[in-house]
């Protein structure tokens, strides 16, 4: 049983700004350091963005004017704790105390992730879709019924009716959609909006891969300062997590879908 939700549902339009906020941090300092957290819905957005770097309201309107239209920023914009800076001031260290455990992918979460972006491709709105042992539930903004059941004859689709969906019909925050980003894996903190200095942004990316890799579940514990987790530097984690980012095309783009 897995749940998948596209780029334009309302909690994916509130992980992709704060992506997109990370972004632009890391354009203005390539060791920047942020954390933002977003809500958006029914024509407001409230950021608050704890970083390193400093940002314009113009800056930041153009970026959420571009994902999510016009709307109504509240932004507020802080320093980093200093402990917190401290703590990455000479050489990298993990950012956060935390626990991970990536698991390799089944075949039906495989599957839903295409049938996800299959209809996302045809249909680039607010959409929700849940396989479970074969029942496929399909709910899909502004897409006819009778045009998705051509897609998908034996689904269910859009219980309720012709649907509109997003924020102007549900709210969105960052990080919470979790299932839909991570699959089975699990984090005791979330993917987006934060630096890859942060342990819930590059040990969850590292603990996934490697449980693709090894076709087995892997577990990590880290604690705030460690050098190594893993039996690895944490400085060789965190570059192999800038890769995986800089492949997908940045923050932005790897808060579209997740880690599948």
């Amino acid at each position: 049983m897995i749940e998948k939700v596209n780029p334009s549902h309302p909690d994916k339009v509130a992980d992709r700004i704060a992506g997109a906020l990370v972004d632009l941090a890391y354009s203005k300092n390539d060791n920047c350091k942020i954390a933002v957290e977003v809500l958006i819905g029914h024509d407001n957005c409230h950021i608050i963005a704890e970083t390193s770097e400093n940002f314009t309201i113009e800056e930041v309107e153009k970026v959420v004017s571009r994902i999510a239209g016009k709307i109504t920023l509240d932004l507020n914009v802080v320093r980093q704790d200093i402990h917190l800076a401290d703590n990455q001031s000479c050489k990298i260290r993990c950012g956060d105390n935390g626990i991970f455990k990536g698991v390799p992918l089944t075949e039906e979460q495989k599957k839903i992730s295409s049938i996800a972006r299959e209809i996302y491709s045809r249909y680039p709105s607010d959409g929700k879709y849940i396989l479970d042992n074969g029942k496929l539930i399909i709910c899909q903004s502004n897409a006819k019924n009778s045009d998705l059941r051509k897609l998908y004859k034996e689904a269910i689709i859009n219980p309720l009716g012709e649907w509109t969906g997003g924020i102007n019909v549900d709210t969105g925050a960052v990080n919470r959609k979790l299932g839909s980003d991570m699959a089975d894996s699990v984090t005791g903190g979330g993917l987006h909006g934060k630096d890859l200095s942060k342990a819930d942004v590059s040990i969850n990316i590292y603990a996934f891969k490697k449980a693709q890799e090894l076709g087995k579940e892997v577990r990590i514990s880290c604690a705030i300062g460690d050098e190594f987790v893993d039996g690895k530097p944490y400085s060789e984690i965190v570059e192999e997590a800038r890769e995986y980012i800089e492949n997908l095309g940045g923050f932005e783009k790897f808060a579209e879908w997740g880690l599948f």
